[in-house]
């Protein structure tokens, strides 16, 4: 059993119903300061607002490294029928050896409650289990953003854990949510 690293070969490009995911270029800093300097889309992510477009170029420059050097790969989710990304999704962390992968993401707040989350992440999870070969993939979330537990569990993702006092961000202590997606276990069909 190997996890298929050809992946990292030419960044696989998805599609979805309405969605084309492809990799994240410097072009699309200016859209991730947008979202990252949103209060919404961080408010249940241990992470500072950004404050500068050149803090979104870097974003980028580390996103594009990550994935040269076989760690991670992100996506960035654009509607079919334009050219600026709504939002990133994708593998933060490729656990090679144990056939593990982290996913994390962000929807800008103009598209919450459309389905196009769940459309993405499905994608990608798709990709995950059946072309790269992963076993299980993982989810850490705050037990607050329902959303996200609620699009997690739709999809098969069981809570595995739950951290009490973890992250202590801005003067206070907040629990974590661990979720994991066993291949075998999803709720959707691997096929297209």
């Amino acid at each position: 059993m190997q996890l298929n690293q050809n992946i990292f070969d030419t960044f696989p490009v998805l599609k979805t119903k309405r969605l084309t995911l492809r990799a994240i270029t410097q072009d699309d800093a200016e859209e991730i300061f947008k979202m990252r300097a949103s209060g919404r889309v961080n408010q249940f992510i241990a992470r500072h607002n950004m404050e500068d477009r050149e803090s979104a170029v870097k974003l980028v420059e580390r996103v594009t490294l990550a994935y040269q050097n076989k760690q991670a790969i992100a996506w960035a989710g654009i509607l079919r029928d334009n050219k600026t990304i709504i939002g990133t999704c994708g593998f933060n962390n490729i656990d090679i050896p144990n056939f593990r992968a982290e996913i994390g993401g962000e929807l800008s707040v103009d598209y919450w409650g459309k389905n196009i989350a769940i459309e993405a992440v499905e994608a990608i999870l798709k990709f995950g289990l059946g072309t790269m070969s992963l076993h299980t993939i993982e989810a850490k979330v705050s037990p607050n953003n329902r959303g996200s537990v609620f699009l997690l569990e739709q999809l098969g993702f069981k809570k595995e854990a739950h951290y009490t006092d973890r992250i202590y961000f801005k003067e206070k202590f907040s629990d974590m949510a661990v979720y994991t997606l066993i291949k075998g276990n999803e709720t959707f069909s691997q096929d297209n």
